[in-house]
């Protein structure tokens, strides 16, 4: 049976709606990490941040000991929180933490 093009719409813009809700569930889950991490904190232009947001990603993406369900390795898990937070601020230049970066 072939789906109608208004049925197609229909199921693409409620899939755009499932779209929209689980991007916003991870930014505000990010959201929430960075801030616990000090990110809040730290005068940063958004292109500087987004850099250092991919830099990030690709670290996880390319680190077989990174992935998933909070895998680390023995270097992440014994240094405190203030410590990655310094380290990572270390890193990135300043400028604006405010911003929009990737809100739809």
């Amino acid at each position: 049976m072939k789906k109608t093009a208004s049925k197609i719409r229909e199921e693409i813009a409620k899939l755009q709606d499932v779209l929209k809700a689980a991007e916003t569930r991870e930014a505000e889950r990010i959201g929430r990490i960075a801030l616990k991490a000090g990110l809040g904190e730290i005068d940063i232009e958004d292109s500087a941040l987004l850099a250092a947001f991919e830099d990030l990603a690709n670290r996880f993406r390319t680190d077989p000991a990174t992935r998933r369900h909070g895998s680390v390795d023995a270097r992440s898990r014994s240094a405190k929180p203030a410590d990655v937070a310094q380290g990572e601020a270390a890193s990135i230049s300043s400028g604006t933490a405010q911003g929009g970066i990737g809100e739809a």
